[in-house]
């Protein structure tokens, strides 16, 4: 995966999905019936994973004795978000992580238990 290698919001949901199946593994049926709301079409899904399957991101199996194809993630949930907050890191805060949770902590109302819960993330990481 590149370091320009994200995922659009519509390809974001349906890693979500396959990250979220028991297996991690899901025909384009079964990631449709993980739609909350309005559920897009059955070949708008599979150009998704076309496209996914392009990008890197998935992979599939054939279900034996038949022609339906499971797909599955190639990278794990963890990774791509190291990937794009490393990206983020990079393009806005200069690499500089210490820039970035300054901006957060400037940014967003962190509440006490929050702090107290990174203070002591950070207390453990040094011992």
């Amino acid at each position: 995966m590149s370091k320009s290698t994200t995922l659009t919001k519509a390809e974001m949901q349906i890693m979500n999905i396959l990250w979220s199946l028991p297996s991690s593994k899901g025909t384009i049926n079964e990631v449709l019936e993980c739609y909350e709301d309005k559920k897009p079409a059955y070949t708008t899904v599979a150009t998704f994973m076309k496209i996914l399957l392009n990008k890197g991101f998935v992979s599939f199996e054939k279900i034996s004795g038949t022609k339906t194809l499971r797909y599955y993630p190639l990278i794990t949930k963890q990774e791509y978000t190291k990937h794009v907050l490393n990206g983020v890191k990079d393009d806005l805060f200069g690499g500089s992580f210490s820039s970035l949770v300054r901006f957060f902590i400037k940014e967003e109302r962190i509440s006490d238990a929050d702090l107290q819960e990174l203070i002591d993330m950070i207390e453990k990481q040094h011992e």
